[in-house]
């Protein structure tokens, strides 16, 4: 049996012609996300499809006063694959609905009635991902990595795509998202990359920006300053983490929260994220404060630990497999580094690495895995970082 690998989808033009190409592409996809996800907001919050879509539809406005060229991007997604726009909103804003307790209970008449929550559901682990940026004295070759395990519900494995988005005169991005999304975790040719690790929650009513708006927006980047100044400068529904690397050889990492920002930089090259706060409990949480995903204090110094081979590295090859072999840590399995699905869970609620990937920015190479890192080779993508005439120039 030949070894899984993820479908790759080129999308190029105007924000509707990409969007019906990808929607087109994956039209199968969409709709297995959709049926997933109907499942799961049934599971946990007793939420019918029709709800979900027509409670998404909060975001509509403040997605297209900040970014309406995505909005178009997602109506033509919708038109390729035969849904509605509110489904590919809603797809997009997934994390929000699923992390934001006072959803179920919103008035769908008016945001400003919405009842304020400092957490998410308890019955919700927050996501599971751990990142990583390696570069100068973490590497041995000498070459600038970023990457991470994309941890995330198992039932949205065979929605995955890898992306690559030519936009001129935006840099090209390569991402890895879920059937539908516009942005989620990614590269771009002007050589920066993000990771990101769900850190549950919201602070208070207000109607935020939905994570695959801002991460995409941050992608959309030319210059880590004004990636930089993306999650700055806009505000997000819900607490994430964000992790930007650039092939100049700089990481800085952002705990970005509706409440406000904590940041933190490597040590010796080195840095890993997981999801819990590093930088500082923000001071809003701060009285009752307790890791929504404890595995992630297991998973972050268990990934350090591991990358420090990295060191001793002759080459990106060598680099490759020991990242890989970095990120493949049970210890605590199955909610260990490689996370794999738990028996002892509804089917609904089983978590895995969709991806474990790894970017290296001085060359241009991106590598996945087709699922858990522990048992799958690196997909190499067809396209480099810096293909083509939207590459250095960007």
């Amino acid at each position: 049996m030949a070894p899984r690998t993820l479908p790759v989808i080129e999308i190029t033009g105007t924000p509707t012609e990409r969007g019906r190409q990808y929607g087109e592409s994956v039209r199968p996809r969409i709709r297995a996300a959709i049926g997933y996800y109907e499942e799961a907001f049934g599971h946990s919050a007793g939420l019918t499809w029709d709800r979900v879509t027509a409670r998404a539809a909060r975001w509509l406005d403040p997605v297209s006063d900040y970014a309406p060229h995505l909005v178009e991007e997602m109506r033509g997604i919708a038109d390729g694959a035969g849904v509605t726009l509110l489904d590919v909103l809603a797809l997009n804003a997934r994390g929000e609905v699923i992390y934001d307790r006072s959803f179920a209970d919103m008035a769908e008449a008016s945001p400003a009635t919405a009842e304020a929550s400092p957490g998410a559901a308890d019955e919700e682990p927050a996501e599971g991902c751990t990142s990583f940026a390696a570069y100068g004295a973490a590497s041995g070759d000498g070459h600038v990595y970023a990457g991470q395990n994309w941890d995330w519900r198992a039932g949205v494995a065979d929605t995955v795509v890898m992306i690559r988005v030519v936009q001129p005169p935006k840099p090209t991005l390569i991402m890895q998202v879920e059937a539908g999304q516009i942005g989620r975790q990614g590269a771009n040719s002007a050589g920066i990359a993000l990771n990101a690790n769900g850190l549950g929650g919201r602070f208070d009513d207000a109607i935020g920006l939905p994570q695959t708006v801002v991460r995409r927006s941050v992608l959309d980047r030319a210059t880590i300053t004004d990636a930089l100044d993306v999650l700055c400068r806009t505000r997000a529904h819900i607490a994430s983490n964000a992790l930007l690397t650039c092939r100049e050889g700089f990481a800085v990492d952002l705990e970005t929260t509706p409440a406000g920002h904590g940041w933190m930089y490597p040590a010796d090259g080195l840095l890993v994220h997981g999801n819990h706060y590093q930088a500082g409990v923000p001071a809003a949480l701060a009285d009752g404060y307790r890791p929504m995903s404890s595995d992630s204090l297991v998973r972050v110094p268990r990934a350090e630990e591991g990358l420090r081979a990295l060191r001793a590295s002759t080459g990106p090859d060598e680099s490759r497999e020991l990242i890989k072999q970095a990120m493949s840590d049970h210890l605590g399995l199955p909610e260990s580094l490689c996370t794999h699905p738990d028996p002892r869970r509804p089917a609904v609620e089983h978590w895995a690495t969709l991806v474990s990937s790894c970017v290296d920015l001085t060359t241009g190479d991106y590598h996945v895995t087709a699922g858990t890192p522990c048992d799958r080779d690196y997909q190499h993508m067809p396209w480099n970082l810096y293909d083509g005439p939207y590459g250095e120039s960007s």
